[in-house]
């Protein structure tokens, strides 16, 4: 994929999670008080909780340290992308990560801390934006770790003739 397209699949994918996160977010704000609690299936609820920590309320009451790290890592995320835009597939975790980051980013700057609603037996709640963060972790991950696509593709050997020509 080129440059251009690497960075309008990662815009459109960061944009795409932002604009799911905050629908969810908005629909959890407006259907459920503050603290109220619905089961869902097999355990799972629907929750209105507030979370001042990062993905998973890690870092709990972090304030501007922690908005500060958030803004020196997404920084740290589109240098990297600029140096290797070119590199198979790094726009898919560029897009999870920025569009979660940025997420929970506007939640913190309307509301002082991020609404979450999904909660799992035995887990902290948590919402689509720490959905794409996770996600976009591993997808890194596996593009760093991953086979790198080569920059020239070796000449096939000349065919050896018997009449030496």
């Amino acid at each position: 994929m080129s440059r251009g397209g690497a960075t309008l699949a990662a815009g459109a994918l960061a944009a795409g999670v932002v604009g799911l996160d905050q629908l969810t977010k908005a629909l959890v704000r407006d259907g459920l008080v503050l603290g109220e609690r619905r089961d869902l299936v097999l355990g799972f609820d629907l929750v209105h909780v507030r979370n001042s920590g990062v993905a998973f309320g890690f870092m709990s009451g972090g304030g501007t340290v922690l908005v500060i790290g958030v803004v020196v890592a997404l920084v740290a995320l589109v240098a990297f992308f600029a140096t290797h835009a070119e590199r198979r597939l790094v726009w898919l975790p560029t897009g999870l990560l920025l569009g979660g980051a940025i997420g929970n980013l506007i939640d913190r700057a309307a509301e002082g801390s991020v609404t979450d609603f999904i909660k799992f037996p035995h887990f902290p709640a948590f919402n689509v934006a720490d959905i794409a963060i996770t996600f976009g972790v591993i997808a890194l991950v596996l593009v760093l770790e991953g086979p790198r696509r080569r920059e020239e593709e070796p000449a096939p050997a000349a065919a050896a003739r018997p009449d030496g020509g």
